[in-house]
């Protein structure tokens, strides 16, 4: 069985080092997805909304938190100048670690007031804790890319999601202390295989770091920690904090409602359009050198919106009754969250691999002006819908509507750039659009005229199903010719 799996695996080394990589993400963040219906009936949403706060500040500094020098490890030709960056990031984590427990004893009150969630106090003492242990896994995770030990880190990831999901459940009848708790010894369970990695690979180049080399190249890279920092942290704004304000406006219970169906929607798009992205990128960058670009660019596009609009329409109508036979009956509210997030995932799904093509036609200020839009429309969504209208839906439906807005915007420079006809590329997709409604149809008469019984929308998302596999196979094997 494992001799036929490697068979499978490409046979250049970097390229089986990036599959395996992928393939752990991958399965570290099924693991968690896979989870989610048994967390969900052993927690309240009230205790997910605290996980959602906590993660979100815990997300938020972990940007920061060896102030970007973990990204230079790979970057130097000796491994002498590599094991000083490192011990460097390990000591600003320690610092920053310190820092935030000071913050929490100092003003750790004002913060619990700020975001409306007063049980999250006796958790805050977890931040320095879990910022110490990301700190750690940082750095050493980028040490294993250094020596392209990629197996590694794909076991660490994997064992973060174990140790995580054991955690959480073994301890649940503590209540929420137990999913932060596995949040925070998550990032501990993948540490200890990353250190042993680098204590093989290193070649005793941590033996030769002294106070002046960690000087030098504090200096030699300080742009990471000046220019690089501000980045990440924009870049981390747009995803860590609208889970805050929702909580600081809404109620930690709204919170946890829109963390859950964020999630829920998020991962597995995330694993098959990062595994998309990846062979994209790849062909684009061939294609970009030998010409045809634009028609690399038109194909994966047709074939993302064909496979993602059905499916797509069909969660939308029933997306409530899923996430109440799945996760429970306390979160159908999530599902009606989940069903106004189907158009902002939607045109992620379909256009971000798409983008991939800035950095390669060396357009990296475009690519960062469209993130740093992404960033402040789920800011400005999540504060208009909590402060003026008071409402989680209204705040995700506005975040919705503006990230889908500026996705369809990125894909429509995408195809001015390369030359592409808008209207050819609307009358050529028109009729998939079409025939993609039209395989919901059971779906949807279901659902009007059905609803109540569960035989029948069964049988109506089941044949719609059914259709859009076959749809989507024949226009695969169209596409591929």
């Amino acid at each position: 069985m494992i001799s036929k799996f490697k068979k499978i695996l490409p046979e250049n080394a970097f390229a089986r080092g990036v599959g395996v990589l992928v393939g752990g993400t991958a399965g570290a963040q099924l693991l968690v997805v896979l989870a989610s219906p048994l967390l969900t009936r052993l927690y309240s949403p009230e205790d997910f909304g605290l996980l959602a706060v906590f993660a979100g500040l815990l997300g938020l500094l972990s940007v920061i938190v060896s102030l970007r020098y973990q990204l230079a490890i790979p970057l130097p030709g000796n491994d002498e100048e590599a094991a000083s960056i490192a011990v460097l990031s390990l000591i600003m984590a320690v610092i920053t670690a310190l820092c935030s427990a000071v913050a929490v004893w100092l003003w750790g009150d004002q913060l619990v007031s700020l975001l409306n969630t007063p049980n999250i106090t006796y958790y805050l003492w977890l931040i320095p804790v879990g910022l110490l242990l990301v700190g750690i896994y940082q750095v050493f995770q980028y040490w294993a890319i250094r020596t392209k030990a990629f197996s590694s880190i794909a076991k660490a990831k994997v064992a973060q999601s174990l140790g995580m999901i054991f955690f959480q459940i073994a301890g649940s009848t503590f209540g929420p202390i137990a999913l932060i708790l596995g949040r925070v010894v998550g990032q501990s369970a993948g540490i200890f295989g990353l250190v042993n990695s680098a204590s093989k690979s290193s070649n005793r180049s941590f033996e030769t770091v002294s106070f002046p080399k960690i000087k030098d190249v504090g200096i030699k890279y300080k742009k990471f920690p000046l220019v690089s920092t501000w980045a990440g942290l924009a870049s981390s704004a747009g995803t860590q904090l609208p889970p805050l304000i929702i909580a600081a406006l809404l109620g930690v219970s709204s919170a946890g409602f829109f963390s859950l169906a964020q999630r829920v929607l998020s991962q597995p798009m995330s694993i098959i359009g990062k595994a998309i992205s990846d062979v994209f990128y790849q062909r684009a960058s061939q294609a970009f050198r030998e010409g045809g670009l634009d028609l690399i660019v038109k194909k994966v596009f047709s074939t993302l919106l064909v496979l993602a609009l059905a499916p797509a329409i069909i969660f939308f109508v029933y997306a409530p009754e899923i996430f109440q036979l799945v996760f429970g009956e306390e979160w159908y509210s999530a599902g009606i969250i989940a069903r106004w997030m189907v158009p902002w995932m939607l045109a992620d799904f379909v256009v971000s691999p798409c983008t991939g093509i800035y950095p390669i036609i060396n357009r990296h200020g475009l690519a960062l002006g469209f993130q740093a839009s992404l960033a402040a429309s789920g800011i400005f969504g999540s504060v208009i819908g909590g402060w003026y209208f008071g409402s989680l839906t209204a705040a995700v439906i506005l975040m919705s509507l503006l990230n889908s807005f500026i996705y369809v915007s990125r894909l429509f420079n995408v195809f001015i750039i390369l030359g592409l006809s808008l209207k050819v590329i609307l009358r050529a997709m028109l009729p998939r659009i079409l025939l993609s409604v039209l395989i919901t149809l059971p779906v949807i008469f279901s659902w009007f005229f059905l609803h109540e019984n569960f035989m029948a929308s069964m049988a109506g998302i089941i044949i719609s199903v059914f259709m859009w596999l076959v749809y989507f196979l024949k226009s695969l094997k169209f596409d591929l010719k």
